[in-house]
């Protein structure tokens, strides 16, 4: 499928639409985006994570979906991964080999595409809340925090992206920042909503303390119960929940590899203003 509003003159006030794909360690989803709302066209598609998450298997499942889609424009895709001009330079919940593979030279070549995106999965999240979620007409400093088994981040300055911050290994307290409050820190040791927001203020005062944030988006699963413990962080900064949920990394992948300044030979990618 072409992007839809190139060769439909009724279409002036057009839709723009992007196609993203966010590889996790155990499912890969895409779709179509609309990039004037930042919603999904239509339904996503979602192949189980091949196991071992090699980068070929990975790259053979994401050239699937866009196949699904007959998606032949500009591609976006997230990995759990610190990437670095399209080259991968970690590996979360995916295959170690993954690491100084070449993400987008790989994915141009199995989805037969050279139009490729690659950026960090929190970051694709990040940019997607900005400019379409919880960030959504914020200006100044934004930062997204995915809440989960650690803690993922993403900074953004008037909806320019500073790429792959990885905060949640920051050390605060003596303890890296995600084995303190990360959701599943709430879990492993029964703490209670008002227990776990007191370690997540703890982390949230030693961010801003560095970047004096103008807002904090607090995403991952457990921004769903947000009112059971947003409302007990003592941080002085404002805290909202993520909107976008299980779409943002689609949203984010599609939005960077349609944005101006992202480049799609480099595979390096940023923001895009509001």
């Amino acid at each position: 499928m072409t992007q839809p509003g190139s060769d439909n003159n009724t279409a002036a006030t057009a839709e723009r639409h992007g196609f993203g794909v966010d590889v996790g360690g155990s499912g890969i989803k895409g779709g179509i985006v609309d990039l004037n709302t930042g919603e999904l066209v239509g339904d996503r598609y979602k192949i189980e994570t091949p196991q071992p998450s090699t980068p070929d298997a990975v790259a053979r499942t994401v050239a699937e979906i866009v196949a699904h889609f007959e998606w032949t424009g500009p591609i976006g895709v997230t990995l759990p991964a610190v990437v670095t001009n399209g080259v991968a330079r970690s590996a979360a919940n995916i295959d170690k080999s993954w690491i100084d593979t070449d993400a987008r030279a790989l994915f141009a070549k199995a989805i037969g595409n050279e139009s490729i995106t690659v950026l960090n999965d929190a970051d694709a999240a990040g940019v997607a809340e900005d400019k379409y979620g919880g960030g959504k007409g914020k200006d100044g400093v934004v930062v997204l925090l995915t809440f989960g088994t650690g803690i993922g981040s993403a900074v953004l300055h008037n909806g320019v992206l500073l790429p792959n911050t990885e905060f949640g290994h920051m050390e605060i307290g003596g303890k890296e920042a995600e084995h303190r409050a990360a959701s599943s820190v709430k879990e492993n040791k029964g703490l209670s909503y008002k227990e776990w927001a007191k370690e997540v203020s703890t982390v949230l005062a030693t961010f801003e303390a560095l970047l004096w944030p103008d807002l904090f988006i607090a995403g991952g699963g457990i921004s769903r119960k947000s009112e059971k413990w947003i409302p007990h962080l003592t941080n002085r900064t404002p805290v909202v929940p993520a909107t976008l949920l299980n779409t943002a990394g689609i949203v984010g992948a599609a939005l960077a590899a349609d944005s101006a300044v992202a480049s799609a030979e480099t595979g390096t990618s940023a923001g895009s203003p509001h």
